[in-house]
């Protein structure tokens, strides 16, 4: 009673009103809301403007890349979108992995990658699926080596068997395509390489099939397996180069693939990069440069991948389409050497490569020897098939180029 008097004799309204304030929200629950969706807001913003994000707002796609299935390796199948690509470059400058490194458990299978092919000048893409694959092994536990390859002239590497030299047996002149010497010592001659083959099966074959014997068919290292279409080339007689990737002045917009040599790399990391190149496939004559224009006028560069081609009994092969110190690092080394005088089809219609061809058979009247370059395009392929037919009958012989590379040398 006391305590319902005391209530009574209070000021009205006055301790109620003070009871219910004590415990009433400062804030209503819209206006809470508010706050955080606006403290949201603020901590979003200062995350776009202060974090150093070079793709902030772009759409993003996460792709699992796992091994490739389509491959045929029976044909040494790899994705390409035309058969009349000109030089090849590749979007990527990281080495692929090596078989060593392809499994982490024993008869896992291979890894094998793809690789986008980006022509520097048109722009033009298409995917070339690279081989990891380890080689085969024989029943002692050897390498498999290939027919015709003589095992002495194999060495192991950390990426697999490369050329070497064996009781004063070279490369060049094991793996020399066949000619006729003593008519080559008598007559002009000429010899064509037709390169960038081993991507493309295709086009490969094609160029294996159509093209005379004595002409030398010049390999990219990639491709799904360079070894089978390299194979097929020596079972028709072709003399086999192997085409080093080599960095042109433009690198790395041009890009010509994985492990290209490279004018900042150190001698020994450039030396890593060509044992890989000389491990993906056996049985060639020499080597030569693919692209390429800064590093082959780079001494500090080339000196060391010369020095130890010629060490290993490999011929080389310059294009032509550069500024190359070659001619002079090759000869301090007595080591083979031939520079291509034309490229057939730096024009690639069937006028201008024929024009070209013209003056091929010219040049070689004039001097006793010519040496030609062109691609594997297959307009080169039919003029270039069409144009040896009757070359003897005009007084001119067609040879491998370890034979130019052998005449030259002596005259």
């Amino acid at each position: 009673m006391a305590e319902a008097a005391d209530e009574l004799s209070a000021p009205l309204g006055r301790d109620g009103v003070r009871g219910k304030r004590r415990f009433r929200l400062p804030f209503t629950p819209i206006q809470a809301l508010a706050a955080v969706l606006g403290l949201f807001l603020a901590t979003f913003a200062g995350y776009a403007l202060f974090n150093d994000d070079p793709l902030g707002g772009e759409p993003l796609t996460r792709v699992a890349i796992g091994p490739s299935s389509g491959d045929d390796k029976a044909g040494g199948k790899a994705t390409e979108t035309s058969a009349e690509k000109p030089a090849m470059t590749a979007h990527s400058a990281e080495p692929p992995s090596n078989s060593a490194r392809n499994s982490d458990k024993a008869g896992a299978p291979a890894e094998q990658r793809t690789v986008t092919i980006i022509d520097g000048s048109s722009g033009a893409r298409h995917d070339v699926t690279i081989s990891g694959e380890a080689p085969e092994k024989d029943a002692a536990g050897l390498p498999a080596v290939a027919p015709g390859i003589d095992p002495r002239l194999l060495e192991k590497s950390r990426y697999g068997m490369i050329p070497t030299t064996a009781d004063g047996l070279k490369p060049f002149t094991a793996y020399a395509g066949e000619a006729d010497r003593a008519k080559a010592a008598k007559m002009p001659i000429v010899a064509i390489v037709v390169g960038g083959l081993g991507v493309g099966a295709a086009k490969t074959v094609d160029a294996i099939l159509r093209l005379p014997a004595a002409v030398t068919l010049a390999f990219t290292p990639y491709g799904s397996d360079p070894t089978k279409l390299v194979e097929r080339a020596r079972a028709q007689h072709h003399e086999i180069l192997l085409q080093i990737p080599m960095e042109p002045y433009d690198y790395p917009d041009n890009d010509p693939g994985p492990q290209t040599l490279l004018t900042t790399l150190a001698p020994e990391q450039n030396m890593d990069r060509l044992y890989w190149h000389l491990s993906r496939f056996q049985g060639y004559a020499g080597i030569a440069n693919f692209m390429g224009a800064r590093f082959v006028a780079t001494d500090t560069a080339m000196a060391p991948i010369v020095k130890e081609a010629a060490k290993r009994g490999l011929g080389y092969f310059d294009d032509g389409t550069a500024r190359s110190i070659a001619p002079s690092l090759t000869a301090a080394q007595a080591m083979p050497f031939a520079k291509a005088d034309i490229t057939i089809d730096a024009v690639p219609t069937a006028g201008e490569i024929d024009r070209a061809l013209a003056k091929l058979e010219e040049l070689a009247k004039e001097r006793g020897i010519a040496v030609g370059v062109a691609s594997a395009l297959p307009i080169s392929i039919e003029r270039i098939s069409v144009w040896t037919r009757a070359l003897e009958s005009r007084g001119l012989l067609l040879v491998p180029l370890t034979t130019a590379m052998a005449k030259s040398k002596s005259s």
